[in-house]
């Protein structure tokens, strides 16, 4: 029974990745199915939460070490991004929820939006590599070690050539796409770059692990 609930969480979560990999090239894979992916991903996020709503019962319970402050800060403000991201996304809607409109909200959203989408792109990478153990059994057999780390390195180069650093601090509020590049190449640079921010967050887990038994 342990075992199944395992599996459907490594589901879950596998398939909460692929939809946020596939929801950053937004223009490229058109409005509708962006919209639709938007919705799957807030359908698993809502199924990961219900499903770990033992740890949830346990937030305001037990000591904290700083590993354990840490997860569960990064827990809430996803939590957080997911809301924002799942509002003002319905608000900019021009076919599943093209119905609901707010005056003079567009460009309020438009910009939440963004800096939703692009803060939850590192901070799920981040929770990710604090729960390596988790990702290892997610990945493993699709990439080896020595693979992962090359992916993490190339990541340092996506995450320039991509302009993430801008889209974070909001240098840039629109995402220029060039149509002539595959989907696929573009998701790659993103993969990498998830998996550059989840090595940081894997190894800053260790360091914080260590200061504890000192």
């Amino acid at each position: 029974m342990k075992n199944k609930k395992l599996t459907v969480k490594i589901m879950i979560d596998i398939g909460m990745t692929a939809c946020l990999l596939l929801l950053m090239p937004y223009s490229l894979l058109g409005e509708t199915l962006h919209e639709w992916i938007g919705m799957a991903m807030f359908v698993l996020f809502i199924a990961h939460h219900i499903l770990n709503r033992k740890w949830l019962a346990t937030v305001a319970k037990g000591k904290y070490t700083l590993f354990r402050g840490v997860q569960t800060a990064l827990a809430m403000i996803m939590f957080i991004l997911m809301i924002g991201s799942m509002i003002s996304g319905i608000l900019l809607s021009d076919h599943i929820f093209g119905m609901v409109r707010i005056e003079g909200s567009y460009m309020m959203a438009r910009q939440v939006h963004m800096f939703c989408a692009y803060w939850g792109l590192i901070i799920m990478s981040l929770h990710l590599g604090m729960h390596w153990n988790m990702a290892v059994i997610m990945v493993g057999r699709i990439f080896k070690q020595p693979s992962a780390v090359r992916l993490a390195v190339y990541g340092v180069y996506a995450f320039i050539k991509r302009q993430i650093g801008d889209y974070l601090l909001m240098k840039m509020h629109f995402v220029f796409y060039d149509y002539t590049e595959s989907v696929l190449f573009f998701m790659a640079d993103y993969l990498a770059v998830m998996i550059l921010i989840a090595f940081i967050g894997y190894y800053a887990g260790l360091l914080m692990k260590k200061y504890k038994t000192r």
